[in-house]
């Protein structure tokens, strides 16, 4: 038989090379032709290859998450936000990172004014002093996730509703109990700050609806919204398509089956 032929790799064009790296999430990038040679080290550079900063498949992949509470894990999620904010030469437009911190995200509101996408779970160093840049420098907004970040208020939420109007979808989903008890076990990094895991959940309605009414994707996890919030919700926020309220046990069947009989547009609603 005939010897085999392998590809050269060191053929293919520019053009090409950077097609094929817009497939990879950053992390196999980072870890994969990045490590080839210089040439390719320089192509990942790219700003158009970084105006997507996704780390959600890294953090569901991976089976230990105790270590990630822990001052050194925000400092490098922190440095990975940076590096990527300077590669976009300010042109970074998606994130959803977890256990970032006000350092990191008011360097994006710094730099990133056409940002639409922002994904800061799980984070309990980010806090209203980052977030107003955000809701100031970051008025493109469509999309915020703020889930499990626990000194993110209701009044941050009010700040990004007033400034940023055409955010459509807004995840404001918490912890279960059980998780909580765990980390509070678990980590030492939680009991030696003695993180806060509580919100409230009226008062997080409460700056929805008035200052985010437009939303059509809403998901409050475990939220602690009483009958009454959940009414005046519904009421104000009329384009719902979707309304994720599992977890959430200070409500009754009643209110949910009055509340969102007024939701016209209502496709989905989880509960449980």
């Amino acid at each position: 038989m005939g010897s085999r032929v392998l590809p050269d790799w060191t053929e293919l064009t520019p053009e090409c090379l950077l097609d094929i790296f817009s497939r990879l999430s950053i992390g196999q990038r980072w870890n994969g032709p990045m490590l080839v040679c210089k040439t390719w080290t320089k192509l990942c550079q790219e700003p158009s290859l970084n105006t997507l900063l996704d780390l959600e498949g890294e953090f569901l992949s991976s089976e230990d998450s105790n270590h990630w509470w822990s001052s050194e894990f925000e400092e490098k999620v922190d440095s990975t936000i940076r590096s990527v904010v300077d590669k976009s030469n300010g042109g970074l437009k998606e994130i959803r990172v977890r256990h970032c911190t006000d350092q990191s995200l008011s360097y994006v509101a710094e730099r990133c004014p056409n940002l639409e996408v922002l994904g800061a779970t799980y984070s309990p160093k980010v806090t209203v002093q980052s977030m107003r840049k955000i809701a100031l420098n970051c008025t493109k907004l469509k999309e915020l996730d703020i889930s499990c970040s626990y000194l993110i208020s209701g009044y941050c939420i009010e700040l990004v509703g007033t400034n940023c109007k055409n955010i459509h979808i807004l995840k404001r989903n918490l912890m279960p109990p059980s998780e909580i008890r765990r980390l509070k076990r678990q980590c030492t990094y939680v009991r030696q700050r003695d993180l806060c895991f509580e919100t409230l959940g009226n008062a997080d309605a409460l700056s929805i609806l008035k200052h985010m009414s437009q939303v059509k994707h809403l998901e409050l996890r475990f939220s602690t919204l009483t009958d009454r919030a959940l009414s005046k919700l519904c009421q104000k926020c009329s384009n719902l398509e979707y309304l994720d309220l599992f977890g959430c046990s200070y409500w009754t069947s009643h209110c949910i089956t009055t509340s969102t009989s007024t939701l016209k547009n209502l496709k989905e609603i989880k509960l449980g």
